[in-house]
């Protein structure tokens, strides 16, 4: 499961925990009532389905019950705050503390003064990339990567990246990662992520020809289901990008820069079974 520093939405946390426990063992939500100490069974996914939300002495049951720690839990109260109240002011502040916990924990949120970020496919590769190739040039580090990024571009993304707070200059030509990760909210920059995606889907397209089998796979489903089976698909995703998260985490000696899409969208408009 994902640090809780990477979620702005407390349900989904919630509802994350819930999966994770029930892939492994036969967990319920009566199950998930009893754990956090509500007689109702279904009272969290209710909370989860967002058809009530959890109150202040809620809130410390799950925290409890869930084995927070005292910043996790802070973390975890600004989160029920930030997706609850309907005070723009005590958004505004719960939002600045869950930044603040979260740089504390060497995780980054992404806001709008950083979309800049998700507007070109080579922020976040290079940096990955920079931190491998230390004492490298921009011309050679523009020589690595595929899609026709100039010297200029490199060199101009790496100012930016170092001015942003995302790299640190520590030697020439040498970088370093300020944070451990980087997580955008779809709250606060939905088109840069959009965006994002859309670059790299069609990045894909241009380099795939060029590479030898052994070096991508591809593959895809066309499939025909409704919305229940959709959002069943879609939890499986999640869990299988935190397990790939997972595993390249455990890797010692990176040599390469990869990109893993997950995508699963609409080829056709949904059929009115009444007609």
């Amino acid at each position: 499961m994902r640090p809780i520093t990477d979620y702005l939405d407390y349900r989904i946390y919630l509802h994350d925990y819930y999966e994770e426990q029930k892939a492994v063992s036969s967990f319920s939500w009566r199950a998930y009532a009893k754990l956090t100490g509500f007689s109702s069974s279904a009272y969290l996914k209710l909370v989860c389905d967002g058809k009530t939300r959890l109150s202040k002495v809620g809130t410390q049951k799950v925290a409890k019950a869930l084995k927070l720690s005292k910043l996790q839990t802070e973390y975890f109260n600004n989160m029920v705050q930030y997706c609850d109240s309907e005070d723009i002011l005590e958004k505004k502040a719960a939002l600045k503390k869950l930044q603040n916990i979260a740089k504390n924990s060497k995780v980054r949120i992404v806001g709008s003064d950083a979309c800049k970020y998700f507007e070109s496919w080579w922020n976040p590769v290079l940096r990955e990339l920079v931190t491998l190739m230390p004492g490298a040039t921009a011309l050679q580090i523009s020589n690595m990567l595929y899609g026709g990024v100039t010297r200029i571009d490199v060199q101009e993304a790496l100012d930016f990246l170092v001015d942003a707070g995302f790299l640190k200059k520590s030697t020439t030509n040498t970088y370093e990662q300020t944070d451990m990760a980087i997580s955008g909210s779809s709250d606060a920059i939905p088109k840069a992520i959009r965006s994002m995606h859309q670059q790299m889907t069609m990045l894909a397209a241009k380099i795939i020809d060029g590479l030898p089998k052994s070096e991508r796979n591809i593959s895809g489903l066309t499939v025909a289901a409704n919305k229940q089976t959709y959002d069943r698909v879609v939890n499986e995703l999640d869990i299988c990008r935190k397990k790939i998260a997972a595993i390249v985490g455990d890797a010692e000696e990176a040599n390469r820069v990869y990109r893993i899409n997950l995508q699963i969208f609409p080829v056709t408009k949904e059929i009115d079974s009444e007609k």
